[in-house]
């Protein structure tokens, strides 16, 4: 039973509404047709797949409709997952989206890979990664990119 690819991601948000807005209005997702689940939420995509499904922590019996949280899980940032990455065209007018909406973004260019990325986070902190490929060189109206060609490289040492 081979995978195929990424279906759809979950998360508990704490304000369901909040959350939409920031994947549609600042991502550009459309809320998707969602069957009648016995808890609220959304399913959000775009082309006519969904992406994310979203719906509300702290409800009554999450522990039957969550089965990927605990009582210890995180409620902010991303607990175990570091970040979710979508793909992701027109990285200037998305830029541009951003900066209007005043959503903080951090840019970051992989030149050996021919990849731009613009990193967000939603509304209850979970880092959201756009990646842009086939971007060879790094878009002049960039300001404040980091280069990963620059960065600081880790060294292992053997034990």
């Amino acid at each position: 039973m081979p995978v195929t690819g990424l279906d759809h991601y979950f998360v508990r948000v704490h304000d369901l509404e909040r959350s939409r807005r920031f994947y549609c209005d600042v991502l550009g997702f459309e809320v998707m047709p969602r069957p009648d689940l016995p808890f609220p939420g959304y399913w959000l995509g775009v082309g006519g797949r969904v992406q994310v499904h979203m719906g509300p922590h702290g409800i009554e019996n999450s522990e039957l409709y969550y089965l990927g949280s605990h009582a210890d899980s995180a409620t902010s940032n991303s607990g175990v997952v570091d970040h979710i990455a979508f793909l992701a065209v027109d990285p200037q007018s998305v830029d541009a989206r951003l900066q209007a909406m005043g959503v903080r973004a951090r840019k970051r260019f992989l030149p050996a890979f021919g990849l731009f990325q613009i990193f967000v986070h939603d509304p209850d902190g979970l880092t959201i990664e756009l990646n842009f490929p086939g971007i060879t060189s790094e878009p002049s109206w960039v300001t404040e990119a980091e280069n990963y060609a620059d960065m600081p490289r880790v060294v292992t040492r053997s034990v």
